[in-house]
């Protein structure tokens, strides 16, 4: 996951994506055992591991600000990392992972496999499609900028000629 504000040599930084990787798995998989707490009827349970969720996704966070400093990640630099991120999964991640799922006949992995190589594909297209539509929209508010600045100096030019 090498941020592009970072050296990716760093012992830290690889450090930080472990721990961003590790507290956002243990954000999902303690909702999950909510969810299953839930679903035998112990809600208790199921209270204390979506609270500790929560606070598994606010270390995440604060591992994802060091990571991706807001200072630094505009929108478009958002999109094209989410763009970069599910167009490895679609095609190099889940495929790696489908072939060994088919090595080892686990017929149900390789059919969540295919999804999420789908999802991924579509999920990549439409980060793609805002980031077009973005970049359409800021070349047209340009356009405009560019008008307006031209209507003040002719303004300014009356004014001192």
């Amino acid at each position: 996951m090498s941020t592009p504000f970072h050296d990716p040599a760093s012992v830290t930084i690889k450090n930080l994506e472990a721990a961003f990787a590790g507290e956002s798995m243990a954000h999902i998989k303690y909702r999950y055992f909510a969810k299953l707490c839930r679903a035998t009827g112990d809600e208790a349970t199921a209270r204390v591991f979506e609270q500790t969720a929560e606070q598994e996704l606010l270390h995440a966070f604060g591992h994802a600000d060091l990571l991706f400093p807001a200072a630094r990640v505009t929108p478009a630099k958002a999109l094209e990392l989410a763009i970069q991120g599910e167009t490895y999964e679609y095609t190099e991640m889940y495929p790696s992972f489908r072939h060994a799922a088919v090595a080892e006949g686990r017929d149900a992995a390789v059919q969540e496999i295919d999804a999420q190589i789908a999802e991924s594909r579509e999920h990549a297209q439409r980060f793609q499609a805002v980031l077009e539509k973005a970049a359409k929209r800021f070349a047209a508010l340009a356009k405009v900028e560019e008008r307006h600045a031209n209507h003040y100096k002719a303004t300014l030019d009356k004014i001192t000629a």
